[in-house]
């Protein structure tokens, strides 16, 4: 038997193996799980991992050029930059604002970055990183994105960029964003690593800031395992990004490939010596953040997906909120942010101030129920303890941010979650308050 012959062979059977493996099973309210997030996937999603494995090509190659741009044509970005998680990816972004080639735009240690108080750390961490002073302006709920009206007060002399999340997955105001932005001349930087697939009206969240990023964790809208990618349409950053990300190196070509300039020995850079191998010329201090081929084949065959998986996270939001709606006497539910078409990552809530039930004996009950919870995230940052000592500004107290940090929650609306477990979910929401005869 050929090569070719025994290659379709294998990935037959491990169409078999994954429909034999992973079938679809019964949901048993109060036994099985119902889960804030998960891995979604299918045989062909196995059947293309398994397909790159056999080229054995372990490095970035030929999978992950395809999945860049089938990223950067669902986003509206000119590029896409694949790295290993997106974390990383907003390490990159905001260090990409600090290279020289910005020339007086540049961000130098000192300079400002606005910030939401109430969100993931690795959002913020790179601003400390870089030795940039995050300035953190409040959380509004029910959208659960930063108080925009803060803007004027958090702004100062030094203050160059904006770094936002879209919380989990519902767009900030991105025309008042970057209408502030463009005034001021300041870097905007979306962080869509909970958002893929949203819109503001009617363009894809990522195609708006300088940079923006994205993650493939799989609790995400679509997953490789550990993965990321920065956007970016802008061709000096989109440069300086991809040199960060390779070590540092001024070559940019390909993994595999060489003398994609024309020149490999003809440069004279710096002081090195005349000729100098152009592919160990580093023009910056860089990392090594790549993504492989192994994770970019499940990206390809995730990003098919896409459409539906946003579909259902909507699906499933609008489900969960109208069964909720009878206990909103206790509850502040999620609302969209008017201009947006969230591409839903969780269903937060609020518990009012007035509900003598507390977060955690709701968290309890629904965790009795096998219904899993999450909080939003780090809550009030500069509470955490890697914050403390931080150099940094705030705009206004930050109560929401501490309202949230000590009563809000959220649970999943992704599509591993059908009808029958969310009216589980929301069944378990009001088992804790029928507990209390409200």
């Amino acid at each position: 038997m050929s090569g070719p012959e025994l290659r379709e062979r294998i990935l037959a059977l491990v169409g078999d193996y994954a429909a034999a493996e992973w079938p679809a099973r019964e949901f048993v309210p109060g036994e099985t799980p119902a889960p804030v997030s998960g891995r979604v996937f299918d045989g062909h999603d196995v059947r293309e991992l398994v397909d790159a494995s056999l080229d054995f090509w372990l490095t970035a190659g030929p999978r992950a050029n395809d999945f860049e741009k089938g990223l950067a044509a669902a986003t509206g970005a000119r590029r896409a930059l694949l790295v290993n998680s997106g974390s990383s990816a907003n390490l990159l972004a905001v260090t990409a604002l600090t290279a020289p080639e910005l020339g007086e735009r540049r961000l130098v240690p000192g300079d400002e970055v606005l910030t939401c108080a109430a969100g993931f750390p690795t959002t913020v961490a790179p601003i400390v990183q870089n030795g940039l002073v995050p300035v953190f302006l409040d959380v509004e709920v029910p959208t659960y994105n930063a108080d925009l009206s803060l803007l004027e007060e958090a702004t100062g002399p030094r203050t160059k960029a904006i770094v936002l999340a879209h919380t989990l997955g519902n767009p900030f105001d991105l025309d008042r964003v970057t209408a502030w932005a463009r005034e001021r001349g300041l870097f905007v930087v979306e962080d869509c690593c909970d958002a893929l697939g949203a819109t503001w009206k009617g363009r894809p969240v990522g195609s708006f800031g300088d940079l923006a990023t994205l993650s493939f964790y799989p609790a995400h809208h679509v997953t490789t395992g550990e993965g990321g990618a920065v956007l970016t349409s802008d061709p000096v950053l989109k440069k300086v990004v991809e040199s960060l990300r390779d070590w540092g190196r001024d070559c940019w070509c390909e993994p595999g490939a060489s003398d994609t300039c024309g020149k490999r020995f003809g440069w004279t850079i710096g002081d090195l010596p005349p000729g100098y191998d152009h592919k160990y010329v580093y023009a910056r201090l860089g990392y090594n953040l790549k993504a492989t081929d192994l994770q970019a084949a499940i990206g390809v065959a995730q990003l098919r997906k896409l459409p539906r998986f946003v579909e259902t996270r909507r699906r499933n939001f609008s489900l969960l909120r109208a069964l909720l709606a009878p206990l909103e006497e206790h509850l502040v539910l999620p609302q969209a942010t008017p201009g947006s078409d969230p591409s839903w990552f969780g269903f937060p809530i609020t518990l009012r101030e007035s509900t003598p039930v507390s977060r955690r004996e709701l968290i309890s009950t629904l965790a009795a129920r096998r219904v899993d919870t999450r909080l939003l995230f780090g809550g009030n940052l500069l509470r955490q303890p890697a914050f403390r000592g931080v150099a940094c500004r705030s705009a206004g107290s930050l109560a929401g941010a501490d309202r949230v940090t000590e009563r809000t929650l959220w649970v999943g609306v992704y599509p591993g979650l059908t009808p029958p477990m969310l009216e589980w979910v929301a069944a378990s929401v009001g088992a804790a308050f029928g507990a209390r005869g409200l």
